[in-house]
């Protein structure tokens, strides 16, 4: 199974088959009091950086749902900062990516973003919502990503080499475990590799 395959079982194609309901865009809020715990007791900080991560349809009506995100974001940018930008990764995917150093603006665009899918019955295009962070002490990066399809979030620990720090992400798990309604089977944690090295996951 290739890396395309790959995400299509985990987040798009399994996932839809084993969904445990619609996809919920209030589920992102949850990261309102997660991020508060990461830093203030795991010693990891929100980056600022997050991104919203889609597959299209060639369609007037899911572009037309697309411009009204665009429109959405903008329209918000001047009250809450939020800067924005839409791009299409090398395995075909889009995302929207958010950058705000203030962490309940930053979700409140991505509900927003994706709010507005939903609202055009195209949640079930919606893959997954990806929240940055970073040690503090080493500067390993850490993330949370959320599963539309499984409504639940998930740690993601990469290292260097395409390797996982699967000790960092069980701590994760049982920090935010309850804080956050984390996804119980780790088969459905895949690991979301960018598509240059040493980038974020929608780079």
């Amino acid at each position: 199974m290739g890396l395309l395959d790959g995400l299509r079982a985990a987040l798009g194609l399994r996932a839809e088959a084993d969904a445990r309901r619609d996809a919920d865009p209030d589920d992102l809020f949850g990261m309102s009091t997660a991020y508060v715990t990461m830093d203030a007791e795991l010693g990891y900080e929100s980056i600022g950086v997050g991104a919203l991560c889609f597959s299209g349809v060639d369609s007037n009506s899911f572009h037309e749902a697309v411009d009204e995100v665009v429109a959405i974001l903008e329209a918000g940018r001047e009250e809450t900062g939020t800067d924005f930008s839409v791009s299409e990764d090398d395995h075909g995917y889009h995302w929207v990516i958010l950058e705000d150093d203030d962490t309940e603006d930053l979700i409140t665009s991505m509900h927003f973003a994706a709010d507005t899918f939903v609202e055009h019955d195209y949640g079930s295009r919606l893959l997954a919502a990806v929240f940055g962070y970073e040690d503090r002490r080493s500067g390993d990066p850490a993330y949370w990503i959320y599963s539309f399809r499984r409504g639940a979030f998930y740690p993601f620990a990469p290292r260097s080499g395409r390797e996982r720090d699967s000790s960092t992400e069980f701590k994760l798990e049982a920090a935010l475990d309850g804080e956050l309604e984390v996804e119980r089977d780790k088969e459905y944690w895949y690991p979301l590799w960018p598509s240059r090295r040493g980038t974020h996951p929608w780079e």
